[in-house]
């Protein structure tokens, strides 16, 4: 009796942990930021995050910059974006298939301006990457463009 009790508090504990570990394992990281100068954040799910070097970014992230501040990063699909100083940019949707290098990245400049260097995604497929500003929709044909985005 004493070691069914046991057994059954510790598949208890299992499952308790399996259920609160698996919205955390459900995030999926995209990208990462390679360089961060000054005021750098990333507002998730509610919540506001340093832009430090190393952080790991996720589809739906915002990040912002402040007067002095920048951003480099790494996506999954090796596009390089950087976000200058007064910038907000939200990663809106993004997929990556790593075998096939097919996917879906779009972004929103809110305001700032950002430099793109695109990656496998568009390389792939030329219209499968979009940069959304509140004036136009820019469909990613080439490999490197700049965008800014005034007050």
């Amino acid at each position: 009796m004493l070691r069914s009790t046991r057994r059954l508090r510790a598949l208890a504990t299992a499952l308790t942990a399996l259920a609160f570990a698996a919205p955390a394992a459900a995030a999926t990281d995209i990208g990462q930021i390679k360089t961060s100068h000054g005021e750098v954040v990333i507002e998730r799910s509610g919540q506001t995050l340093p832009g430090d070097i190393g952080v790991r970014l996720q589809a739906a992230d915002v990040i912002r910059t402040g007067t002095d501040g920048t951003v480099g990063i790494t996506m999954s699909d090796n596009s390089l974006l950087s976000a200058g100083p007064n910038s907000i940019m939200a990663l809106d949707r993004y997929a990556f298939d790593t075998t096939t290098s097919q996917g879906q990245f779009d972004t929103t400049l809110r305001k700032g301006s950002l430099s793109v260097v695109s990656g496998r995604i568009a390389k792939q497929s030329p219209d499968a990457m979009t940069v959304r500003t509140p004036t136009a929709i820019l469909g990613v044909r080439g490999t490197e463009f700049a965008v800014s985005v005034g007050d």
